[in-house]
C-alpha cells in the first residue's frame, strides 16, 4: 500500500523524477537530448551550486538545501530548481502557471528563475567558447573542403517582444520582417556545429553591420581565418580576414556557372547556422512574445539558451558526432 501510495504522490507531482524515465518527455520540458545528457550536465553543474547566490537571499551564499522563500512552500534541491529553470526557458509558462505545476508559490518561482539564469550566465559564461584555429581545424568536417579556413559562420536572428507604450522605442525596435516590435542578436557558430559566439540584443533597426561592429567578434579575428555570413553582411572592410558570402543579386544580375557552384555551396554550409538558431528558439520563450517584465534579463536568458544548446543537443549532422 505504501509503495502505491509513492507511485500515485509520483504520478502526481511535477518534478525531475516523474520525467526520468522517457527521454522524450526530458526533451519536450528540458530541451535536453535525454535524461542521461541532462544528468551528464547536472555532474558538472552541481559542484558550484553551493556556493550560488540567492536573489532576495539575505546572505550571499547558500547551502546545497535551500530553505523555502514562504512557510507553505516545501524544501527544494537544487536539481528541482535547475529543472524549473529550464522548464521556463523550454516552454515558455507564465510565472502562476509554473507555481501551480510546482505547487509553489509565484513569487518563489520568480525568486528560482532569476537565481538561476544569474548562475548560468556567469557558469557558462567563464567557459571560453571562442574555439582556436588549430582546434577548428581538427574539428573541421570534411564538406568544408575549399572552405576549411573558415573559423566561424555567422548570423542574426530576430524575437518579437512586446510593444513598449514609448513611440521612440516603439520605432527603433519595429520590424519591418516581423511586422512587429523585435529584438535583435548575433550568433556564430563554428563549422561544425558549436556555438562559439554570441552578441548582446540589440533594437531590431540596427543594420547586419553595424551589429557586426559592435558585438566585439573583430577583435578575435585574424588574417588567417575566414568567415561565412549572409549575403546581407556587407562586412569586407570591418575584417582582417576572407570573407565567404552569396553574391547579392540585384534583377538584371546573372551569375557564371562557377559562381553559382560557389553560391550553391556557401548556401549548403550556411544552413546549419539556421538550424543551430532553429535549436535555440525551441525554447518557447524566444519563439513567442516576449513580455517587457523580462526584458531587464533578456541578454542573459539568451545568453544561457544559447549556450545551452552546446551541452543538450547531438551533433547537427550524425556523421560529424566524432
Amino acid at each position: 500500500m505504501q509503495k502505491r501510495m509513492a507511485e500515485v504522490t509520483l504520478k502526481q507531482s511535477f518534478g525531475l523524477e516523474r520525467f526520468l524515465a522517457s527521454d522524450d518527455d526530458i526533451r519536450f520540458y528540458t530541451r535536453f537530448a535525454s535524461y542521461r545528457h541532462l544528468q551528464a550536465f547536472w555532474r558538472q553543474t552541481e559542484p558550484a551550486t553551493r556556493r550560488i547566490v540567492r536573489v532576495g537571499s539575505q546572505s550571499s551564499t547558500s547551502s546545497t538545501t535551500a530553505a523555502p522563500d514562504n512557510a507553505t512552500d516545501p524544501p527544494r534541491r537544487p536539481i528541482d530548481e535547475l529543472f524549473l529553470f529550464l522548464v521556463y526557458l523550454s516552454l515558455g509558462l507564465k510565472e502562476k502557471d509554473l507555481g501551480d505545476r510546482f505547487n509553489i508559490h509565484q513569487s518563489t518561482v520568480s525568486r528560482i528563475i532569476k537565481t538561476w539564469v544569474h548562475f548560468l550566465y556567469t557558469l557558462l559564461g567563464a567557459v571560453g567558447i571562442w574555439m582556436s584555429p588549430e582546434t577548428i581545424r581538427a574539428t573541421m568536417p570534411s564538406v568544408f573542403g575549399k572552405y576549411s579556413d573558415t573559423q566561424v559562420r555567422i548570423d542574426c536572428t530576430e524575437m518579437r517582444c512586446q510593444m513598449p507604450s514609448s513611440l521612440l522605442l516603439k520605432s527603433e525596435m519595429f520590424s519591418q520582417y516581423k511586422s512587429h516590435t523585435t529584438l535583435k542578436g548575433m550568433i556564430g557558430v563554428s563549422p561544425h556545429g558549436a556555438v562559439t559566439f554570441i552578441s548582446s540584443l540589440y533594437s531590431c533597426s540596427i543594420s547586419d553591420k553595424e551589429l557586426f561592429r559592435q558585438s566585439g567578434i573583430i577583435p578575435l579575428l585574424d588574417k588567417d581565418m575566414a568567415v561565412m555570413v549572409d549575403k546581407g553582411f556587407r562586412i569586407d572592410d570591418l575584417v582582417p580576414c576572407k570573407v565567404y558570402r552569396p553574391p547579392f543579386l540585384s534583377k538584371k544580375s546573372q551569375l557564371s556557372h562557377g559562381e553559382v557552384l560557389v553560391t550553391q555551396d556557401i548556401a549548403r554550409l550556411r544552413i546549419h547556422v539556421e538550424r543551430t538558431i532553429r535549436r535555440i528558439k525551441e525554447n518557447k520563450l524566444f519563439d513567442t512574445i516576449i513580455p517587457l517584465s523580462i526584458c531587464g534579463s533578456i541578454n542573459q536568458l539568451f545568453a544561457v539558451a544559447c549556450l545551452l544548446t552546446n551541452y543538450q543537443n547531438k551533433p547537427l549532422v550524425k556523421a560529424w558526432a566524432k
